[in-house]
């Protein structure tokens, strides 16, 4: 005998401004498909809550606008934010509490609204309560927004490895809200171009010029600029989840490109590097690669690391001396997913290509250029 059977996944990504404005009913309405009512748990990042210390009474005062949704009054549960949330098994338990205790059923919502390792670690829990809860994402910060927030993915890391338990659980929708981005430190709201330029420099040259020319507005936090940067970028990753492998039944992650080297660089650094600045790195270090094995040109390689620059990333961190233990990131790159190793590498921006090996020699040499681009803004090649 054989099962054969399809399950179709949809799910909306919105766009809007003051999503807890009471007169904003997008919010609303997307939990009113149903016709009868239902109970709502709140899972909030904690730096998100010190930033804005007015956000719970915003939240609550949405939900006491349209109460007639609700059975019982909304539950709001704070985490902590950025890596330690990813960091902790105990707060996928905590939230599962949540869950039984306010009565969080498969017709029940269960939000986020936070940056994505906080998006990571709700969704992880949605995933495995009741086997599966719906979950909205309302994501807060710009990597959030672009990136991580609006695909499939969730988990958190074990043994020290990213991402190591964790499922593939679409959202029920994405809320992306552009004056949440407002309460970032300018760190984070730097950190989350680097998933922008990413996606631009595997499918989109036009989108990579686009972010060259207003690299000057996005660092100076121009919204109007910023609001395309993760309109599109979002768009991009939507499109590639929506048409390739979005559960990653095979051995290719085009959209980790620059990854292997990132998800190790946060772990050899305690996660003092945030996973934007490690991928800003680990693009520049594959980007540079390229170059050596003779698929990118000089001349594109020199517009990549400086336009990372223009934009205020650092290439270079100590733990990357530790050459031995980075390259070991290969290893578990590959083991991640199991199969054959397979890297996204450059042909030119916007045109990505990928390969099963990753030779020793090329990569410190690379790795070398890189420090020296770094100390001196000069690719010299040794």
């Amino acid at each position: 005998m054989l099962q054969d059977f399809q399950v179709r996944f949809q799910y909306p990504v919105h766009f809007t401004q003051n999503v807890f404005d009471l007169d904003n009913l997008l919010l609303k309405n997307l939990l009113t498909i149903q016709n009868f009512s239902i109970n709502v748990l709140i899972v909030l990042d904690q730096g998100l809550d010190e930033a804005s210390p007015n956000i719970q009474k915003l939240v609550a005062q949405y939900f006491a606008k349209h109460k007639e949704i609700l059975k019982s009054n909304v539950r709001i549960l704070t985490v902590p934010g950025g890596e330690a949330a990813k960091n902790d098994l105990n707060l996928v338990f905590n939230i599962a509490e949540a869950v039984d205790q306010y009565h969080i059923c498969r017709h029940s919502y269960l939000i986020g609204i936070g940056g994505g390792a906080v998006l990571d670690l709700v969704g992880f829990a949605a995933a495995i309560s009741h086997r599966g809860i719906r979950h909205i994402r309302i994501p807060t910060t710009v990597l959030a927004q672009n990136d991580s927030g609006v695909g499939v993915k969730n988990g958190i890391n074990f043994r020290g490895k990213k991402n190591f338990l964790g499922t593939f659980c679409p959202p029920f929708a994405v809320v992306n809200d552009s004056i949440l981005l407002s309460h970032l430190p300018y760190r984070d709201w730097i950190s989350g171009i680097s998933e922008a330029v990413k996606v631009a420099l595997i499918k989109d040259k036009d989108f990579f010029y686009r972010i060259q020319t207003d690299a000057n507005l996005l660092k100076g936090r121009n919204s109007e600029a910023m609001s395309y940067l993760i309109e599109h970028c979002a768009k991009l990753h939507l499109l590639h989840i929506g048409g390739a492998d979005p559960f990653e039944r095979g051995s290719s992650r085009p959209l980790d490109f620059g990854h292997w080297s990132a998800h190790k660089m946060e772990q050899l650094s305690n996660h003092a590097i945030k996973h934007g600045e490690a991928v800003a790195v680990g693009i520049a270090l594959d980007s540079i690669y390229s170059m050596k094995i003779g698929l990118l040109s000089r001349k594109e390689l020199l517009e990549i690391l400086y336009l990372f620059k223009d934009l205020g990333f650092r290439l270079y961190f100590d733990c990357l001396d530790e050459t031995e233990k980075l390259l070991s990131g290969l290893t578990e790159f590959r083991e991640h997913l199991g199969g054959k190793l397979t890297i996204m590498l450059l042909q030119s921006i916007g045109k990505g290509v990928e390969v099963h090996e990753m030779q020793e020699d090329q990569l410190i040499q690379s790795l070398q250029m890189l420090k020296s681009f770094h100390e001196s803004g000069e690719l010299i090649d040794r």
